[in-house]
Formats: C-alpha cells, structure tokens, sequence
C-alpha cells in the first residue's frame, strides 16, 4: 500500500469517527429535545402506536382477505392513446406530403399501429378521406362520435381512471389534426385487451374486524406507554387539591425534564409565593389597623381643638375682639395642620399605589439643589442652623421630574431643620460614586438606634412622638419622600453615627 492510499485510508477513517460522533451528538440531543418537551413525546408515542397498529392492520388483513381475480384494460387502452397521439402528430406534421392512404399507412406504420386499430382521417362533416385496410366505412356521424367518447371519458373519470368494465367494447379516440392546410379528424378505433390481475380485497366485515383490532392494539399501546405520565398528572392534580385546601406546605415531587416537571416547579413556586403572601396580607392588615389608628388619632387631636375653639367663638365665650382673633387664628393654624395631614395622605395614597404620574425631563440636578438650598435660607436662619453645601463642579445630567424631586429634598431638608440641634449647622452634598449620583443631607440631632433605621421611612413613624407632634409632622414625609426615589428608579436610605444623622438619595445617571 502506497503512502498516499494510507492517507486516504486514514482521512476517510477519521471521516467515519466524526459521522458517528455527529450522529451520537445527534442522537443524544434528540433525546434531550424528548426528555424537555412533551409533545415530543406525545408525536413520538402516537408514532409507536400507529405504527404497531398499521403492523397489526397488515399483518391481519393479509390472512383474512378475499383472493379476487379482475381484468385490468387500462394498460392496452393507454398503450393505443400514446400511438394515437403520436401518429396524430406525425400527420399534423407531415400534412402537405400525404396524398393517399400509402402515406397514411407509413405513418401508422412508425408509430406501431397495426392491424388491431382501425384508422381513419375524415373531413368535418365525417367522410372518410384516408383509413388503413381494415375499414370499411367512407362516412361516419362525427357527432355521435364525439358523444361517445366523451360519455367514456366521464365513466373513466368518474372511476378515477379505472377501466376493468370495459370487456370486450370498442374504445375510440380522435384527434383535431390538418391535412393540406384543411382541418380534419384522425380517428383511432380498436377493442382493448385486458390483462388478468389477481387482487386480495378485503370485505366489508373483514375490513372492519382489522381495523377494530388495529384501533385496540393503538390504544391499548397508547395507555401503556402514557401511563407514567398518566400517573404523574394525577400526583399534580393531587398536590393542587392539597393546596387549595390550606396546605401550602405540601410539594409535588418534580420528576423529569419536561413541561409537566416544569409545571410542578411553578405549582410548587406558586405555593410558596401564595403562602407568602398571605403572610404579607396579614402584616398589611395590621398595617392597615395602624394606619386608621394613627389617622384618626392625628385627625381627632387637630379637630378637636377646633371644634373646641369653634364652639367658644359659638357660645360667644371671650372677653373682647383680641381674644376672640386669637381663638380664630388658633382655629384655623390647627386647619392648616389638618389640611397637610390630609394632603400628605392623599398624597402617599398615590405614590404607594402608583397613581402618581411622572414628568420627567432632563435636568442638572447641581442647580436644581443649589436653588433649593437658597429658598431656604431664612429658614435655617430663623432656626440658628448654618448651610455647608459640598458640590461636585461636575454637573449632574438626570432624567427626572423636577417637581416631585424637590418634593423628596423639600422634606429631608424639612426633616434636618426640625431634628437639628439648635445652633447647630446642616451639611448638603453632591457627589458621582461609580454610575451613580448621590446626594447627602446631613445634621446633628438624638442618636436614633440602628434597629429603628429600616423604619424611619414607614408611613407614620415618628422616633419622638412628642416632637413630632410639636412640629406638626404627619409621619409620612419620608415615607412620600421614599415611593417618590423609587418611582424614578433612585433608592434612599439612611446612616446614624452616633449624632451624625445623614440621609442619601441615589440616582443612577442613566435613570
């Protein structure tokens, strides 16, 4: 062997491993494909099932089939159209060289039409021109003709072709052809010979009894073969009964890769989420408990004074104007304090239930926070606080909606003047750390303890009750502050060291 034929060899080997490999992979992710996808499997089963039962079918009908003996006569009748046509087309072509029947002869001739067919060429009103020697006609009714031969075609079309009743009857075909420059007719006529064919030909009983035993084998293969998976979804069915009564602890077993698997990965998904949720329910119940508890509380305290004042001013209870003015301004400073409460409600309401739109625009946020802080200026001298503003020179490019930001800083920097030891100075930052943009209020004020940090953004949570009451605070600044952050995608949150209180607004610079 040459070392070119070992080379051969060698590359037509590794040829050899690569399609068994391909086919191995092929194989293999095949059954994958099966193993994750149930209606794989339903075709492949289906598959299985019909398959055995046309088995069965064919095996069965073999033995109890009827043996027929027919006549076939559609190969001989084809056999004279394809001459017909063909010497039809001789003719047609050779028309201004045929004078006489010699040269009708020679056509018929080429085209193996031979004594069994009578030939014939007649003019358009059925005289015979030129015929072979076996006719004897020299006139034929064209019409009749043409009527025949379609009836035959409509009994032929109407068996799909089948010719086996013909016997022993005289088959005619004609053809539109041109004999020097005149239209004529070329008329094969002939008998066809049938041809014995032995058929196997099942009866109407036997017919049915095979497919009835072929529609058993394919169910009964069928319910064998769906069984597990028959089994399985009764498991899962189980597991739902289960859990909807209640037991949200029980788990349906997950068993292969399929969609059923997968359904019973959700149902058990579901089960958890749900038991979860209910659990939340039952916290946003309480919460709720709370929420009537609290504003009522803090609706009754303004309203009674009020009402208390109003009714001195009703019963004429003062001793002058002077006092009867304060009694009014006291009356309607508690009003303003009601009014907020309600506002800030209706206002939590909407972000906490995402009925707040949002128009956001692009801003700079630096400026935006500088004008701020100068509105507040006599504020924070009204309250002995100094201003410390720490701004990156950067400026700040965010989409965000203007109004509800200064909303949020409004109420931090609200909170800071509030709780602030007095004098005392309020430190406002802003900063880029990594993508985000972060802003820092920081005050001195009373050590809030680690574990009350997470709850300094709940709705209606005061760390001092008495100072916040004080103050006239509604407990829901931080928490409209926090569903403002969050409704742009911010987050916020805040840091307590020792008398260092700092609260931070993120914001990433592709909100």
């Amino acid at each position: 062997m040459t070392v070119k034929e070992k080379l051969l060899n060698f590359k037509r080997k590794i040829l050899e491993i690569k399609f068994i490999k391909w086919s191995c992979d092929s194989i293999n992710l095949l059954i994958d494909k099966m193993k994750k996808d149930i209606r794989i499997e339903l075709i492949l089963t289906c598959t299985i099932c019909a398959l055995a039962a046309f088995g069965v079918y064919s095996v069965s009908g073999r033995y109890m089939a009827s043996r027929e003996i027919s006549i076939d006569y559609s190969y001989s009748i084809n056999m004279m159209l394809h001459k017909a046509e063909n010497a039809a087309a001789e003719i047609n072509k050779n028309q201004n060289k045929i004078k006489n029947n010699e040269s009708i002869k020679e056509i018929l001739k080429q085209n193996d039409i031979d004594d069994r067919y009578n030939c014939m060429v007649v003019d358009l009103d059925g005289k015979v021109i030129y015929k072979s020697d076996n006719v004897d006609e020299v006139q034929i009714d064209i019409y009749t003709t043409m009527k025949n031969i379609m009836e035959l075609k409509n009994k032929s079309f109407e068996r799909h072709g089948d010719f086996d009743e013909l016997g022993n009857k005289e088959y005619v075909c004609l053809y539109p052809i041109k004999v020097n420059n005149n239209k004529v007719y070329f008329i094969v006529k002939g008998v066809p010979e049938g041809e014995i064919e032995y058929n196997t030909v099942l009866k109407d009983e036997e017919f049915a009894a095979v497919v009835i035993l072929g529609v058993l084998i394919f169910i009964l293969l069928f319910l064998l073969i769906t069984k597990r998976k028959v089994n399985y979804i009764q498991q899962i069915n189980n597991g739902v009964k289960q859990m909807s009564n209640g037991n949200l602890h029980y788990t349906i077993a997950e068993k292969g890769k399929d969609e059923l698997s997968q359904l019973a990965v959700n149902i058990n998904y579901m089960a958890k989420e749900l038991e979860y949720r209910l659990k939340k329910e039952r916290e946003i119940e309480k919460v709720k408990n709370d929420l009537i508890t609290n504003v009522s509380h803090d609706l009754r305290t303004p309203l009674t004074s009020i009402m208390g004042y109003l009714g001195l001013i009703k019963e004429k209870r003062y001793n002058d104007e002077k006092q009867l003015n304060e009694y009014t301004n006291i009356a309607f400073n508690k009003s303003e304090k009601l009014k907020i409460l309600i506002d800030d409600l209706f206002e939590y309401t909407k972000a906490a239930n995402k009925g707040m739109k949002l128009n956001k625009r692009e801003i700079i946020l630096n400026e935006l926070l500088a004008q701020l802080v100068e509105e507040f200026v006599p504020v924070f001298e009204e309250n002995e606080l100094e201003i410390e503003k720490e701004f990156s020179e950067e400026k700040f490019s965010v989409q965000l909606d203007p109004d509800k930001i200064v909303r949020v800083f409004e109420n931090l920097i609200m909170n800071a003047v509030k709780y602030s030891f007095k004098p005392g100075k309020v430190k406002i930052s802003i900063y880029k750390k990594e993508d985000n943009i972060i802003v820092g209020i920081k005050n001195k004020s009373k050590n809030i303890p680690k574990e009350e940090l997470q709850y300094l953004f709940e709705r209606f949570y005061k760390v001092d009750k008495s100072r916040a009451s004080e103050s006239g605070g509604s407990g829901l600044g931080l928490a409209i502050s926090k569903s403002i952050v969050e409704m742009h995608g911010g987050k916020i949150w805040t840091q307590c060291e020792g008398e260092d209180i700092c609260f931070f607004v993120s914001f990433s610079d592709n909100v």
